[in-house]
């Protein structure tokens, strides 16, 4: 089943547990009748009047509260809808070019918490939304879309018990102080949709939102004899200058190294089971912004490394790996110029005031690694903590 929520379009993964809006007439979902079916694009549209939506979520930067109201069985003739509130807290990354949304909420199985980020592509001018939960750290295919005429429509398909279903969350009935999401499926290709989420957004006026008490921490499977790795990056929350060397063209016999200089700011997500990191640098071949959402699976006791640019929008393969002795070793499979390759990223040297980061590649499966960037990090201390 899918593990999605409102916000990114499915509602499957804990069905009691989300929540939705409720109008002043106490009025509850019904199912959409006039549907858009979804719409794939495959050739990036750049012509001089396209929209350009790098500023679209500009609207939601802040906190909200949330009300949310989720089908309990959403793929069943179900009526049955359970309620939740929350806090729903949304930050602005490359000035808007995407975006970090938080969530915690308590529902009537206690509390819990997930994340949306939110990615958009400049050359197709549509968004990605990518979901996560603090269960298992990990993200969903992400849901793909954009606004036209002030309302957002996101798309994926996915196929449960075999059958092929596309899923749809929209984003609507925007105003300074409020919004609206709702999420649908459609089991016949978008003819008829079934709505079986809603999401009324509220604006906090005084930036001060009310807490809602911590999840509680799961607790894996051989505990006594574990390391539990969910805070191995608190080391690194703050601000730190970054000086890095990337290799041109991997895997070619290329020798060239360029050089940059810049900044890396890390924040704490879910009480250090996940951090956000910002990373911007400038070099002779020009300047670099990217950013790497690392989250935490307490089942498998590994970490998940999602890395993104804001050239493309979009996460690369997910690095997986944990750290053992101080160092943490993360692996994942790419391609590259159509060719399966390994990946390794190794974060060493520790102290409280510098870390080296090192990433290479192996195209003889393992048997030799190729160093291409290499980064160089220390504290800044003489200005306020960006991460706080």
């Amino acid at each position: 089943m899918s593990k999605s929520y409102l916000r990114s379009g499915a509602f499957f993964a804990v069905p009691f547990l989300v929540i939705k809006v409720i109008t002043l007439a106490e009025e509850r979902p019904e199912n959409d009748k006039k549907p858009s079916a979804p719409v794939v694009s495959s050739t990036p549209r750049q012509t001089p009047t396209e929209h350009d939506g790098q500023h679209d979520f500009d609207f939601e930067i802040g906190p909200w509260r949330t009300h949310l109201w989720c089908l309990r069985h959403p793929l069943t003739d179900s009526t049955e809808w359970v309620e939740s509130k929350g806090i729903v807290v949304v930050r602005k990354v490359w000035d808007g070019r995407a975006n970090l949304v938080e969530l915690v909420a308590e529902g009537p199985a206690g509390p819990f918490e997930f994340l949306n980020l939110r990615l958009y592509n400049p050359q197709t001018h549509q968004w990605s939304d990518y979901f996560a939960t603090s269960k298992d750290g990990t993200f969903i295919r992400p849901m793909i879309g954009e606004f036209k005429n002030g309302r957002g429509e996101f798309f994926f398909q996915e196929k449960l018990n075999g059958r092929a279903m596309f899923f749809r969350s929209r984003i609507w009935n925007i105003t300074p102080g409020s919004c609206r999401f709702e999420d649908a499926f459609s089991d016949d290709g978008g003819k008829t949709w079934k709505v079986k989420g809603i999401a009324m957004d509220t604006r906090v006026k005084d930036e001060s939102p009310p807490q809602i008490s911590d999840p509680p921490e799961p607790t894996p499977k051989n505990a006594s004899t574990e390391h539990d790795g969910q805070h191995d990056f608190d080391f690194e929350i703050g601000t730190w200058k970054t000086h890095l060397w990337r290799l041109v063209d991997p895997l070619t016999g290329s020798t060239k190294w360029v050089e940059y200089e810049g900044t890396s700011v890390v924040r704490k997500i879910w009480n250090g089971r996940a951090n956000l990191v910002e990373l911007e640098v400038d070099g002779p071949t020009g300047h670099i912004e990217g950013l790497n959402l690392r989250l935490y699976n307490p089942q498998s006791r590994q970490w998940n490394l999602n890395f993104a640019s804001s050239r493309s929008g979009t996460l690369s393969p997910p690095t997986i790996g944990e750290f053992k002795n101080g160092r943490g070793e993360f692996f994942s499979q790419e391609t590259l110029n159509g060719q399966a390759i390994l990946v390794r990223f190794v974060i060493s040297d520790i102290t409280p005031d510098s870390c080296r980061f090192e990433q290479a590649f192996s195209d003889d499966g393992r048997k030799t690694w190729e160093v291409n960037w290499i980064a160089l990090d220390t504290r800044m201390k003489d200005e306020a903590d960006k991460a706080h």
